[in-house]
């Protein structure tokens, strides 16, 4: 029988203190380099979290955080992804994932805005989520675009001041800030096989010890895969709804 998951919304500021125990351990489950403080600081430093259920308990969670700044002349507004978890023997559902298009497509609409989604990657599975939902992005193994390579490193200078290395476009945090367990870090032999895991590894050879890669892509609907178009599409309805 297929599992059936719920996902809900809140703000942040709105979570239980069990909630946030549960999301504390769940990410101490799967990360290293990090602690309980480490993980409340980054957790209250976002606006809205995304929580997986399965049979009423915690599977999952991500988080986002909206905020705009003026780039290239234009006001832009951004949505940052910040931690993402799913409990391991959940791997393969897409509920968290299609929740979380969503939502960014409520707050690009809120916002009225060109809307770039923002995310720094410790991770050969997150960085997968890019090229299954977008057709362009930064950094791409074939694709140069330019255009978008400055809008990120713009970004990233502003958020993370001297961690970001322009050359490589990597956060380089002076200490990991969290990495995944060896045992969850490495991929399997078919992941190794595709392009997008094969260029993160090569771009990102830090990852096990906490650096990040800087990615962006503009939520915009020329820039979408059919399915993200879908997602959009079935978020403004329930909104208008």
């Amino acid at each position: 029988m297929k599992k059936a998951y719920t996902t809900i919304h809140q703000p942040v500021q709105a979570l239980s203190a069990t909630l946030r125990t549960d999301i504390v351990n769940l990410y101490l489950d799967y990360y290293d380099g990090s602690c309980s403080q480490r993980v409340l600081a980054d957790l209250d430093d976002k606006d809205e979290i995304l929580l997986l259920l399965y049979a009423g308990q915690l599977v999952g969670f991500t988080t986002l955080k909206m905020y705009q700044r003026e780039v290239q002349g234009r006001l832009i507004q951004v949505i940052f992804s910040g931690d993402t978890v799913v409990h391991r023997a959940h791997w393969g559902q897409q509920s968290l994932a299609f929740a979380c298009i969503r939502r960014m497509s409520v707050h690009r609409d809120r916002a009225g805005l060109p809307t770039y989604w923002l995310l720094i990657v410790k991770g050969h599975r997150t960085f997968r989520y890019l090229s299954a939902f977008m057709t362009r992005f930064y950094p791409h193994w074939a694709q140069n675009d330019q255009d978008l390579a400055s809008i990120a490193e713009n970004l990233a200078h502003d958020r993370f001041g001297t961690a970001f290395n322009r050359r490589s476009g990597i956060v380089e945090f002076a200490e990991s800030m969290g990495h995944l367990k060896a045992g969850y870090a490495h991929p399997d032999r078919r992941e190794a096989s595709r392009a997008e895991v094969q260029f993160f590894l090569k771009r990102n050879p830090g990852y096990l010890r906490g650096h990040e890669l800087v990615c962006l892509c503009e939520l915009a609907e020329h820039n979408m895969k059919p399915l993200t178009r879908r997602l959009f599409a079935s978020a403004h309805c329930a909104e208008a709804g």
